[in-house]
């Protein structure tokens, strides 16, 4: 276990420190956070996935993720990976971001980040880099796939077999019928234990698990059949109701879907 899983963060000069952590594939971090500094978690290579309670982030090289101090967090990756960490002092940081906040990654901003990852920088050239950093850092629409565990023992069991496989096509009452429920039972179990109702639940774990294959560059057409879609059409389809775009411009961090993403989020909160 590296010192980043337990929250140190590597010594360095300036307010901005840059750590750079190679990740197998399956590779996860323990919880943990950050009480002193900021982080930007960057895949500098490969795809990386971050959990903050029941939601989670895919990052590609086009984007990621900014983690407030002290918000508790875990980091991974599905493949072999390198995770590239930004660590800001929030005294010298002019962001106030109290929230896990997804942004876009250029070739600007990538290169920069490459830039100060150097040891041999000396103090002046360090901090006028520094300086450019929080310029570059621009939200993309806030759309985490929502995953709530359940508690309920009954709940917790169709869940787990959900997780495990994705594509299980079984239905809610062939569900009710393994854990020895009624549908109606578990239709009201589900509910009150995750606040979502099964078919939805069931999409979010299914847009979850899909977002890493996509973002490894896998086709539309075999993501949606390893996740349990029938046709590559209707895995886009539950893709853009729920995301509220495409996975490609998901994935790409396109800012010009935020209005379609927040009516989308209205949406599931009526719907809630």
């Amino acid at each position: 276990m590296t010192e980043d899983a337990m929250g140190a963060v590597p010594p360095g000069v300036g307010a901005i420190v840059v750590g750079s952590f190679p990740l197998a594939h399956g590779e996860w971090f323990i919880p943990h956070s950050h009480p002193q500094h900021h982080q930007l978690v960057w895949a500098r290579r490969g795809v990386l996935g971050v959990a903050v309670d029941d939601s989670s982030w895919v990052l590609p090289p086009t984007r990621a993720l900014w983690v407030p101090a002290g918000v508790v967090h875990r980091t991974g990756a599905t493949r072999e990976a390198v995770l590239c960490s930004l660590y800001f002092e929030p005294d010298r940081c002019d962001l106030d971001w109290a929230d896990p906040t997804p942004v876009g990654v250029d070739g600007l901003l990538a290169r920069l980040i490459v830039h100060l990852s150097r040891t041999d920088l000396d103090d002046g050239p360090r901090l006028r880099a520094e300086a450019v950093v929080p310029d570059l850092l621009h939200p993309l629409p806030a759309t985490p796939i929502d995953v709530p565990h359940p508690t309920d023992d009954r709940v917790r069991a169709v869940a787990d077999a959900l997780l495990a496989d994705p594509a299980d096509s079984r239905s809610l009452e062939a569900h009710a019928r393994a854990i020895g429920v009624s549908r109606r039972t578990l239709t009201r179990l589900f509910v009150h234990d995750t606040g979502m109702h099964f078919d939805r639940w069931r999409t979010q774990v299914r847009l979850r698990a899909a977002l890493p294959l996509l973002a490894e560059g896998q086709p539309v057409s075999r993501v949606a059949h390893t996740v349990g879609y029938a046709t590559p059409s209707a895995f886009l389809a539950a893709f853009r109701r729920t995301v509220g775009t495409s996975p490609g411009r998901y994935l790409k961090g396109d800012a010009s879907f935020e209005a379609s993403v927040t009516g989308a989020a209205a949406d599931r909160r009526a719907d809630a």
